[in-house]
């Protein structure tokens, strides 16, 4: 069973950035098929970015030309650069794997990140 592990979160202030960072344990790993999900007090959780399962990366519109997923399969991570941050992308952020039947594994954590105006 896979284990996932997020962190990198913290406070910024708009216009900043963070590089949050997933670690998965437990079994095999692959980086595609991953995804950033993130989910605000009050609202539900969102997929933010993903890799498809052939290796290319799909994001929100909400996100979009800030956010950029990249992964290492030799470090079984998958990681989320977060430029040019809002108060609105305030939240905590999950990695999971996307499926068509929505995120598969057991939720980590999380990470928190809160972005100041």
């Amino acid at each position: 069973q896979v284990q996932l592990v997020e962190s990198g979160g913290g406070l910024v202030q708009a216009g900043g950035s963070l590089r949050l960072s997933c670690v998965a344990s437990g079994s095999r790993f692959s980086i595609n098929g991953m995804g950033w999900y993130r989910q605000a007090p009050g609202n539900q959780r969102e997929l933010v970015a993903r890799i498809t399962s052939d290796g290319r990366t799909i994001y929100a519109d909400s996100v979009k030309g800030r956010f950029t997923i990249s992964g290492d399969n030799a470090k079984n991570t998958v990681d989320l650069q977060m430029n040019s941050l809002k108060p609105e992308d305030t939240a905590v952020y999950y990695c999971n794997r996307v499926t068509a039947f929505g995120p598969i594994l057991p939720w980590g954590q999380g990470t928190q990140v809160t972005v100041s105006s």
